[in-house]
């Protein structure tokens, strides 16, 4: 991966991790995400890997889908910029600690949820004062993580906690698909 140019430039880069931020979060999303200033990490194919702000990384496009995974700071500023309901899923207090060191949401410690969110989508853990917990996917939709009483709710990918301290070590869906896919060439 490279953080060179591409025959695109930065500002049309910006506008299209935008539009897809908008197109996943809702509108207004992506200019609350991705400021002007952001850098990106390119894909040696030229496709846009990593979104990079102050350092730290924002989001990453997957490319297997072309969805957002989205980073703490990257959380951090969605949370900012969409008002509650909106992609959160809010957890019990007595559980608050574990989630907020990475463990994964379960069902039954679900308190509320946006009734939008889809298996899949990116969420927002956060606790019954709207505080940011936690970043990671929904593995049911809103409702059913309020009807059902046990199973997973949300695979934590980053708990704030490690963000906090600077211990974040991305997980297997953030690194670059083509280095699988490089393992088995023979060139």
């Amino acid at each position: 991966m490279s953080t060179g140019s591409t025959s695109l430039s930065e500002s049309s880069t910006l506008q299209r991790v935008r539009v897809i931020a908008d197109f996943q979060f809702g509108n207004g999303a992506g200019s609350g995400i991705f400021p002007d200033d952001c850098e990106f990490i390119f894909s040696r194919t030229g496709r846009v890997r990593q979104v990079i702000w102050n350092a730290t990384r924002l989001a990453t496009l997957r490319a297997s889908d072309g969805r957002l995974t989205l980073g703490m700071a990257g959380a951090i500023r969605l949370h900012q910029a969409l008002p509650p309901p909106a992609y959160r899923v809010c957890i019990m207090p007595d559980v608050a600690e574990f989630i907020l060191q990475g463990k994964n949401a379960f069902c039954k410690h679900v308190i509320a949820a946006d009734p939008a969110i889809r298996s899949g989508d990116e969420v927002l853990v956060v606790t019954r004062g709207d505080e940011l917990i936690a970043t990671g996917m929904a593995l049911l939709s809103g409702q059913e993580m309020l009807v059902f009483n046990y199973g997973g709710a949300v695979k934590v990918r980053q708990g704030r906690s490690a963000y906090d301290a600077g211990k974040y070590q991305p997980q297997e869906d953030e690194t670059d698909d083509e280095a699988a896919g490089d393992a088995g060439r023979t060139d």
